[in-house]
């Protein structure tokens, strides 16, 4: 474990550097301590400067900004919208952006090759984030709750509440204090609602005894009904998406400040570490877990942590250290995941990427925020086989500086009617444009 994890430490740092310093073709690179492998005939990343288009090149685009991307590719800064998260497209191709912070949902409308044109969708929301369609109705999920609208034109009418008293800051068991409220909403092919519900702080043990459930998945009947949970110890589902056979994919933002679980030397000073927080241990674990859903999955929070994708979970030493909360080795490993910290948040499954790349789903990393160096946002690319998901590859990277800061953190990637990538960055506030030439 302690080779390991060293190992892991070291290609981290190699990682963060190489995301925003190099300039030359590079394979795509995995998460520390994630497997890589390319996308069959894949040609690497390559550094692209970043086209902004008339009218959105106010700050941080006021200056030449660099992405790598895969040979070929170009991005463009296609609208600013400032705090864009979520995405969907509409039926009549326009792209949808949530808008948390303001309360809105914007409708983007494209115009050939100038910026898009914008309008309020709809406004006066709770933190409105998750966005999903089924049919002519749209799902957007507040934090408070899980509305549909009827959408025809570029406009809703009909709003209706279908899942009511979600908790979030303003509930009144919580006093105020929910580090997830934000929350995300897919629809399955029979036409089931699933959605997020994030833990209330990174160890509250009591979101898994709490009415709803926090730290969960909820299902929804197709017609309505009542939500029940769906999967548990799930911490902060954001990334949460549908897969080409209809199963339930989720991106995890997973705990920070894990204690060392085994009763060994692993910072080498001749002492046993057992429960320590260590930085160097922190900065690779646990995993970020991308992981498929079925009815009654368990995915450990707070008291088991996944490990690598495909490996045995481990026992949780502050919550979990002797096993009776909850049978780790009894759980199912996680499919695949990124490296700790990462910030998983959009997830969307996509088909015939250009360059080889083919079917698989995009996962917008946000980047690390207590990680030591910091862990680089990017736009991540897992490839569909043989109806499962495939090892993480960057697809694109270069929002870091070498110093550790920060112009841009991408939130998602979807693929637009058009056949290209848009992704929306909530740091930035910009859209972009990414397409093969």
């Amino acid at each position: 474990m302690k080779t390991v994890a060293r190992t892991a430490l070291a290609l981290g740092v190699v990682l963060s550097a190489a995301a925003c310093t190099s300039s030359s073709p590079a394979a795509p690179a995995p998460a520390a301590g994630v497997p890589a492998t390319s996308a069959p005939g894949a040609t690497g990343l390559t550094t692209t400067e970043v086209h902004a288009l008339p009218g959105t090149d106010a700050e941080p685009f006021d200056k030449t900004r660099r992405l790598s991307a895969p040979k070929g590719w170009t991005v463009s800064v296609w609208a600013r919208v400032p705090k864009a998260r979520l995405l969907a497209w509409t039926a009549d191709g326009r792209l949808l952006v949530s808008r948390p912070g303001f309360g809105d949902v914007i409708t983007l409308t494209p115009r050939g090759d100038a910026a898009p044109e914008q309008s309020t969708l709809t406004e006066g929301l709770t933190q409105p984030h998750g966005l999903a369609f089924h049919g002519n109705t749209l799902y957007v999920a507040e934090s408070n709750q899980i509305d549909s609208f009827t959408y025809a034109s570029g406009a809703v009418s009909g709003r209706r509440v279908v899942a009511a008293g979600l908790p979030d800051a303003k509930s009144p068991e919580l006093g105020g204090a929910y580090a997830h409220a934000l929350k995300s909403v897919a629809v399955g092919k029979g036409g089931e609602l699933y959605f997020s519900i994030g833990s209330s702080g990174n160890v509250s043990v009591e979101d898994r005894d709490a009415d709803p459930e926090r730290a969960a998945i909820l299902r929804m009947p197709a017609g309505g009904g009542k939500p029940a949970v769906f999967a548990r110890g799930v911490r902060n589902g954001t990334g949460l998406a549908i897969d080409p056979d209809g199963g339930v994919w989720t991106a995890v933002n997973n705990r920070d400040n894990v204690a060392y679980p085994n009763d060994d030397d692993y910072d080498g000073d001749g002492k046993a570490d057992q429960g320590k927080v260590m930085q160097s241990y922190v900065n690779d674990h646990p995993l970020e877990p991308l992981a498929r859903l079925t009815e009654g999955r368990d995915l450990g929070w707070p008291y088991c942590n996944p490990d690598r994708p495909g490996a045995p979970f481990v026992r949780d030493f502050q919550n979990n250290a002797d096993g009776s909360k909850l049978d780790c080795a009894a759980l199912k490993p996680v499919e695949q995941g990124m490296g700790a910290h990462s910030a998983p948040l959009g997830l969307s499954f996509v088909t015939g990427l250009p360059g080889a790349y083919g079917n698989g789903a995009l996962v917008g990393i946000h980047g690390s925020w207590n990680r030591k160096p910091p862990r680089p946002p990017e736009v991540s690319f897992f490839a569909w086989r043989d109806g499962t998901l495939g090892p993480q590859q960057t697809l694109l990277t270069g929002f870091q500086n070498a110093d550790g800061s920060r112009w841009g953190r991408p939130v998602m990637a979807v693929r637009g009617p058009d056949g290209a990538l848009y992704v929306s960055d909530d740091f930035a506030g910009a859209i972009y444009r990414v397409v093969l030439r």
